[in-house]
């Protein structure tokens, strides 16, 4: 019924103006409360659908969200949240969405505050952040939220931070679940390998903390007999430094056949097994980013779980889309699916699903 009525039908109705019934519509000031309440009243018993996507249009305004994320190399999980998002913007276009990516190193607090520093700056009318950590996150979020900004989270949730929304998929259970998965094929071991990339011996990912919480939660409860052993790579160091500490690990511990990681860098070990021909050691990883495919295409990485990275992206940006352009509603918490990935199921998998 209210795509066939006419603002001046519903000025009618309520008894109104037709521009008392413009200003309500588009929440504008100047309106007495009697009036206001005559045209919310038509409004209701009409079931009044406003066409959203056409006041949008209509409006011409350009609008500018800004992805705030960690540097990083080629082929990375970030580089996949980033083609969602530029793919989501161009899916946008006549709307006037753009995005700008701004990069911060992960492992420096300043060059976080500097950098979110700058994104204030630049007035943004939205921004997706990856945060660092809580306190650090905190004074930019609080900024965002006095100037009425919306800002969406991937990576980390942190509630207290109130963002209007976040992607990234349920960090105790994916850590929960990749334990369970794992011992499929390895509930006859006596010790597993966990591989880390550390700052000063600390992983900078409460994610991966998370993930690791929820894999060490399933192993007390179910494993408690098999012993788990840490290995860190320093986020410093370089490629022949990682082959040095990995062949020394594996030289000293022959007992080992079993290893799991909770950020995307499987490759690492993968790559090292295959060119040591090791092919009775296997690890689990993260994040279907190329180099971990081909190393589960050649055997040496048992499974990946996927998170979606391009879906992520692409679902934050459309997010702010509909909260700021097209007023709608969005949902709060956005957990993503958590996929096994395997050498028979990998060629299936497809990262641009929404």
């Amino acid at each position: 019924m209210s795509s066939k009525i006419r603002i001046k039908d519903i000025a009618e109705m309520a008894g109104v103006s037709v521009g008392t019934v413009d200003r309500v519509l588009h929440d504008r000031p100047n309106i007495s409360k009697t009036a206001r309440e005559k045209v919310e009243k038509v409004l209701e018993r009409i079931n009044y659908q406003p066409n959203m996507y056409a006041s949008a249009l209509a409006y011409n305004k350009s609008y500018t969200f800004y992805l705030v994320v960690p540097q990083h190399e080629s082929e990375a999980y970030w580089e996949e949240i980033e083609e969602g998002a530029l793919k989501a913007a161009e899916v946008r276009r006549d709307f006037h969405v753009n995005v700008e990516i701004i990069y911060y190193n992960r492992f420096n607090s300043e060059a976080f505050i500097k950098q979110t520093n700058h994104c204030l700056a630049l007035n943004p009318d939205g921004v997706i952040v990856v945060p660092s950590q809580l306190d650090i996150t905190r004074p930019f979020t609080d900024q965002l939220h006095e100037r009425n900004i919306p800002f969406v989270m991937l990576d980390s949730y942190m509630p207290d931070l109130q963002p209007l929304s976040f992607y990234g998929q349920d960090s105790l259970a994916s850590g929960y679940f990749a334990a369970k998965m794992l011992m499929m094929i390895a509930s006859g071991e006596k010790e597993i390998m966990i591989l880390k990339q550390t700052k000063d011996g600390k992983v900078v990912s409460k994610q991966q903390e998370n993930r690791e919480m929820g894999f060490r939660t399933y192993m007390q409860d179910h494993f408690p007999q098999i012993k788990i052993t840490d290995v860190n790579l320093p986020l410093e160091a370089d490629k022949h430094e990682y082959t040095d500490i990995l062949e020394d690990f594996f030289a000293q511990n022959p007992q080992i056949h079993h290893c799991i990681t909770f950020n995307s860098k499987a490759h690492i070990v993968g790559n090292f097994l295959l060119q040591t021909n090791r092919r009775n050691v296997q690890i689990m990883g993260y994040d279907m980013v190329g180099k971990n495919a081909e190393c589960l295409r050649q055997g040496s990485i048992s499974f990946l779980i996927a998170q979606h990275a391009y879906m992520q992206g692409y679902a934050c940006v459309e997010t702010l889309f509909q909260a700021i352009v097209l007023k709608k509603k969005v949902d709060p918490i956005n957990y993503m699916p958590i996929e096994l990935l395997t050498k028979e199921n990998v060629e299936f998998y497809r990262r641009t699903q929404l």
